[in-house]
């Protein structure tokens, strides 16, 4: 059986109102409601330029713990409250893990969330906007809702998972960190970090969803990229990478661009996984 984009659900947003391109972005620079976040796992790209009017949120310091584990709901909102949003605001990604932005966000039900449809370095190429001033934020006192549980994973779901016949854990990091040769994707160690995969899971790099200028190919295409793995349209499906954001990109492919219905995020991922001493690990 071979995977097939299921049909568009309208509970599921045009690409448009998720996309946007470089173009409507400077367009709508003096909205006030507009705020424009550039996720990274360093502050070193951010601090050499960024786009005018960005804040940095960085993926380490800001999303995860010192033990690699998701930061917790207050954290989150005070990382909101001091980027100036508020429940009105339109939030625009862009940057090395803008899904992992735009995953979190809906993860709190913001309703208005959007990712740039090209890399920062297209952007600069282009001559558009660019800087290296650090915005000031008016503080707000936003309330994130609750989480929407429908779309996180965490290590317990996957553990249950394991073997699963309804279930696919899809495993979107490159082939020596799934077959345990690296830990990190760079190579790098993790002192007590365990390399491997979690049992079960199917493996698939999903570089290719994204063409030279970091924009996101068709739906035919990215369904192309699907196709070599066994997805059938009724399994649940829980997506992990290293540290959420890879497999926040697979979960924004999916159910935003080709419509498919029970897609999850492990954000923990296999920074978490691996770290643990009780969670089971296979390489090869």
């Amino acid at each position: 059986m071979t995977f097939r984009a299921t049909a568009t659900m309208p509970s599921v947003p045009a690409r448009s109102d998720v996309l946007v391109s470089p173009q409507w972005l400077e367009e709508h620079f003096g909205d006030p409601s507009l705020r424009l976040i550039e996720v990274d796992v360093s502050p070193a790209p951010y601090e050499t330029g960024h786009i005018e009017g960005a804040v940095l949120w960085n993926v380490y310091q800001d999303f995860k713990d010192t033990e690699y584990r998701p930061a917790d709901k207050a954290t989150i909102e005070h990382l909101v409250r001091r980027s100036g949003i508020d429940e009105d605001s339109t939030i625009v990604l862009y940057g090395l893990a803008p899904a992992m932005g735009f995953w979190l966000m809906k993860l709190y039900r913001h309703t208005d969330v959007r990712i740039l449809d090209a890399a920062r370095d297209t952007w600069r190429r282009e001559g558009r906007p660019w800087t290296t001033t650090v915005p000031s934020q008016v503080v707000t006192a936003y309330a994130l809702p609750d989480e929407d549980h429908s779309i996180r994973a965490e290590c317990f779901d996957v553990e249950r998972s394991i073997g699963h016949p309804s279930h696919t854990l899809l495993d979107v990091r490159s082939d020596l960190e799934y077959r345990g040769e690296r830990f990190w994707p760079s190579g790098g160690e993790q002192v007590g970090g365990r390399a491997g995969h979690v049992p079960c899971a199917v493996n698939l790099s999903i570089e290719t969803v994204l063409d030279e200028r970091g924009s996101y190919r068709s739906p035919a295409e990215i369904q192309r990229v699907f196709a070599s793995i066994d997805l059938p349209d009724d399994q649940e499906v829980t997506c992990y990478c290293t540290i959420g954001g890879r497999a926040s990109t697979a979960w924004f492919a999916l159910h935003y661009l080709l419509g498919r219905q029970h897609v999850r995020v492990y954000d923990g991922s296999w920074a978490e996984w691996g770290l643990m001493t009780s969670t089971p690990v296979e390489s090869g």
